[in-house]
């Protein structure tokens, strides 16, 4: 296995974790529940793209607003807990796949 991919997928899941635990404890937005489902650095380790999922998915782009506007304080928060160098860069996108499965199941159980 080519060391460089596996790094990205060590980088990947090290970012998932500690940014999973970090919008936990310090991202708030009033009626809606954030979870990060992904985390997939680019192969130059230079940005970490980061899905959210966003219940219920009217609140998403309230939730996107917020996590843009603390973007460097998250930044900051997983530059001092994890030793990566260079850290990548967050971006978020709000992950549909969630909301997809969800409209599927609903239409499955009204056909039954």
């Amino acid at each position: 296995m080519d060391k460089k991919f596996y790094r990205k997928d060590r980088v990947s899941e090290l970012i998932r974790k500690n940014l999973a635990e970090i919008l936990l404890r310090n991202i708030e937005v009033e009626g809606a529940l954030i979870t990060l489902t992904e985390v997939d650095v680019n192969k130059d380790l230079d940005r970490a793209i980061s899905k959210i999922s966003v219940i219920p998915s009217e609140k998403s782009e309230r939730v996107l607003e917020v996590l843009e506007k603390s973007r460097g304080y998250l930044q900051g928060m997983l530059n001092d807990k994890l030793n990566i160098r260079p850290m990548p860069k967050i971006v978020f996108k709000i992950d549909k796949g969630v909301e997809r499965a969800a409209a599927v199941e609903k239409r499955l159980l009204e056909n039954n």
